[in-house]
């Protein structure tokens, strides 16, 4: 059989249940779903952090972040570590990456500065505080997102190869605030593209008052999802029509969208009702996680809801922040269609492997609360991931994989199936037995890693958080024992009950701290390989 192509759709910021073919009633995605009909849709699948650049690099290297050390935002992914995209590279394949990659900072200040605070006794990088390593991931090849550098001209293009991408057209921030070359493809198509972006200059919207929210005067055909769905079209055209024989492509089609802000264009800012929007069944339960309470107190305080950190949320402004959702959900599942009747056209269908999944998710008002932070709960943690393979068996298509997974696994899963070794120091599984045949995997459950630098959500110090998630359970354990949680997501899905101090779980606690230490110790790094014997 010859290689496969490899196509890759990630959105930012967008829970599973946030797609028809999850089982959400109101949202329509029929391009996505139809993937979902031709694949396997995996259920249980987790995010290795709920930090978008600690995940997406967990993504390309197969490695959890306390291994390839971005823990955080803010921290660019090293160019020593190796990403499986490079060995794809290396084998043949034609590589592109069109959207964001945020595997590089963006060079943005926060604008929420009341929740930055250092740790205690230490000085902030600006005032020289020395790094362990010697060579910190700054400098030569570490520009290629910052976002300043682009809207003074004084970068064009991302230096290539990029992580193993041969071809990359970018997206930073999200919304209609996007920057790289996606504002120079803006420029091109209208005279004063400045006067469409940003709440300064959006049309009325009577009746939506939410934060972050406003109504883009960016058309959809020149909206940020709109260019990478075109510009996907426009690089597999180009591929097809160079003479000679056609090398396998591995293509990452990457949406900033759903992310906040929520400026969905044309249609799509009232292709749903708020009205229409259930509010989620914890909304009015305040968690058992100290974490939501810091949240909600940072809300009663004062705090902005105009930044990156997780805000607090009346009834009606997380109706409208969820419809406004969904129409943003709603164009990138036209995009998803575009590009696949271009595979279509172009007679690659049939030997592309399609992938669909998203970065981390948002609490989208679970517990009151908006967008993410280091907690754990489902929303944020669990992810859409479906494989829409034509080499799947019949009997499988269309079916749905219990066994608990994450983006952990998608590096050796891809390389697995193009046939490719895995290296070294990857520490996810192949899960093809499990999406071709429904076989369980080899381990109790998946790892999920944060570890808060900039936003400590009330708490007195830096914390670091370590979770298994398994069928049945979720235990986290932490540094800071407030933060310790157990949750049986069979009886208690909403995560309502905290089970950790109920004498009549201790056992149950017990067995899965046991099997959260074997986990980590099972992955903590193989890497590098002895040069000698001694």
């Amino acid at each position: 059989m010859p290689a496969p192509n490899i196509l890759i759709f990630i959105t930012d910021q967008h829970r599973a249940d946030h797609l028809g073919c999850y089982g959400n009633p109101v949202l329509r995605t029929p391009h996505i779903d139809a993937l979902a009909s031709a694949g396997v849709r995996a259920e249980r699948f987790y995010a290795a952090s709920t930090t978008c650049m600690s995940n997406r690099a967990t993504l390309m290297t197969g490695r959890l972040p306390s291994v390839h050390g971005v823990v955080h935002n803010g921290i660019n992914l090293s160019l020593d570590q190796t990403t499986f995209v490079e060995l794809l590279r290396d084998a043949g394949y034609a590589t592109a990456l069109i959207g964001k990659s945020h595997l590089q900072c963006f060079g943005y200040d926060h604008p929420d500065k009341r929740a930055w605070r250092p740790v205690e006794g230490r000085r902030t990088p600006a005032e020289g505080l020395r790094d362990a390593t010697k060579r910190p991931r700054m400098g030569e090849g570490y520009g290629n997102e910052w976002t300043p550098d682009w809207k003074a001209g004084r970068r064009q293009r991302v230096d290539t190869p990029y992580y193993g991408f041969d071809h990359v057209e970018l997206c930073t921030l999200h919304g209609d605030q996007v920057q790289g070359d996606y504002a120079r493809w803006l420029a091109e198509r209208h005279p004063d593209p400045d006067s469409l972006r940003g709440r300064d200059h959006a049309l009325p919207a009577q009746g939506v008052g939410a934060p972050q929210a406003w109504r883009t005067r960016v058309p959809e055909a020149l909206y940020p999802s709109s260019y990478i769905g075109e510009r996907a079209c426009g690089w597999l055209e180009s591929l097809a029509a160079q003479a000679g024989p056609a090398a396998p492509f591995f293509l990452m089609c990457s949406f900033p969208d759903p992310h906040h802000p929520f400026t969905p264009p044309g249609r799509f800012w009232d292709l749903y009702d708020p009205a229409d929007m259930p509010l989620p069944a914890s909304f009015h339960a305040p968690g058992g996680s100290p974490l939501v309470r810091g949240v909600h107190d940072y809300g009663r305080g004062g705090g902005t809801r105009e930044g990156y950190t997780a805000f607090p949320v009346s009834e009606r402004e997380c109706r409208e922040i969820t419809a406004l959702t969904y129409g943003m959900i709603g164009l990138i599942d036209e995009q998803v269609g575009r590009v696949m009747a271009t595979l279509d056209r172009l007679g690659l269908r049939e030997n592309t492997l399609v992938i669909f999944t998203s970065d981390h998710g948002d609490m989208m008002g679970d517990h009151g609360v908006m967008l993410k932070g280091p907690m754990h709960y489902q929303g944020v943690v669990r992810v859409p991931f479906i494989w829409s393979d034509p080499a799947l068996p019949e009997t499988r298509r269309g079916t749905v994989c219990e066994a608990p997974a994450g983006t952990l696994d998608i590096a050796g899963t891809v390389l697995d199936r193009a046939g490719i070794a895995a290296y070294n120091g990857m520490q996810g599984l192949s899960l093809r037995e499990a999406l071709e045949r429904g076989a369980p995997l080899p381990r109790p459950g998946v790892l999920v890693e944060n570890e808060p630098v900039m936003f400590q959500f009330g708490r007195p110090r830096r914390f670091r958080l370590r979770t298994l998630l398994t069928g049945q359970w979720r235990i986290t354990q932490s540094d800071d024992r407030a933060l310790c949680e157990l949750y049986d997501l069979e009886k208690d899905p909403l995560e309502l009950r905290n089970l950790w101090d109920d004498p009549g779980a201790a056992s149950r606690r017990a067995e899965l701290t046991d099997l959260l230490l074997a986990a980590m110790i099972e992955h903590a790094d193989a890497s590098p390989l002895p040069a000698g014997v001694a």
